[in-house]
């Protein structure tokens, strides 16, 4: 089977510990794609905290693809295109507001390169535009700013009350969107149907590519599904041990060049 597609997670896949593609890493990726390789970066990461290491592989050079909000959004890296788009309903944004303000805890959400929420100075908000490396601003009033469809707002705070919540939200929105934390500290608020695979099945229509014809590569529980729906589903060494048991092999860990092993023996046949 020839590989035409190479999806890849980011954190604790893609990257080391240190949040960067190794060199040795890059090359190998870089070198794949001059020889035909279409690369996805897959993530829970909004799009642009995807963008620089999309810029640091070259995926518009050589026509790839972001997938952004474990599948909210594709785009095309080449093109900046939106190709798939899967947004919460804005009718619902006052309840969110409110359950975060009245529990102590800070929502946020993203606008273009920017997270927004009333606290930048909040410790957890301040993680999540870390995590992204995304400036993050301070706003009077969240509603104001966020007046239009997005892919996910995240409310942030202690685990113990934040877990309280969480399970009062999926009751009341039980039906109408999923809740669940992605961190003990972060409650993601995402609408219903957000899977990496299911938007991967979209862009590989689009582009006349088959599941067989791809691999997938992921290291975590948001990764279970591309894992399984890919031709060759792959987890890395580090990978939570239900991705383990559910992949079709095991390459190195993140910070051993686990991806670029997988590109070398899948692709280049070394």
């Amino acid at each position: 089977m020839k590989y035409k597609l190479l999806v890849l997670d980011l954190d604790g896949t893609l990257t080391n510990q240190k949040k960067e593609i190794t060199p040795h890493t890059r090359d190998t990726l870089l070198r794949a794609q001059t020889e035909g390789l279409k690369i996805v970066l897959a993530s829970g990461r909004p799009t642009y905290g995807i963008a620089p290491l999309a810029e640091e592989l070259e995926l518009g050079t050589h026509e790839g693809f972001i997938l952004s909000y474990n599948g909210g959004q594709i785009i095309d890296w080449k093109t900046r295109e939106m190709m798939y788009e899967n947004v919460l309903d804005p009718q619902v944004y006052p309840y969110l507001h409110d359950c975060a303000r009245k529990n102590g805890f800070i929502i946020l959400s993203y606008k273009g390169e920017y997270i927004v929420s009333e606290d930048a100075g909040d410790p957890y908000v301040q993680h999540e535009a870390f995590l992204n490396k995304m400036p993050s601003v301070t706003v009077p009033n969240f509603l104001d700013v966020i007046n239009f469809p997005v892919p996910k707002c995240l409310i942030v705070g202690n685990p113990e009350p934040l877990a309280a919540l969480e399970k009062k939200m999926k009751k009341d929105l039980e039906g109408k969107m999923n809740v669940f934390r992605s961190e003990p500290f972060f409650l993601e608020l995402v609408p219903n149907g957000i899977d990496k695979a299911r938007s991967l099945s979209v862009l590989l229509e689009e582009l006349g590519m088959t599941r067989e014809e791809m691999i997938a590569v992921g290291d975590g529980f948001n990764d279970l599904s591309m894992i399984q729906y890919a031709g060759l589903g792959v987890a890395m060494a580090n990978a939570q041990e239900v991705v383990r048991q559910a992949a079709d092999y095991i390459t190195l860990s993140n910070e051993e060049d686990g991806v670029a092993a997988v590109v070398d023996k899948f692709f280049f046949n070394a």
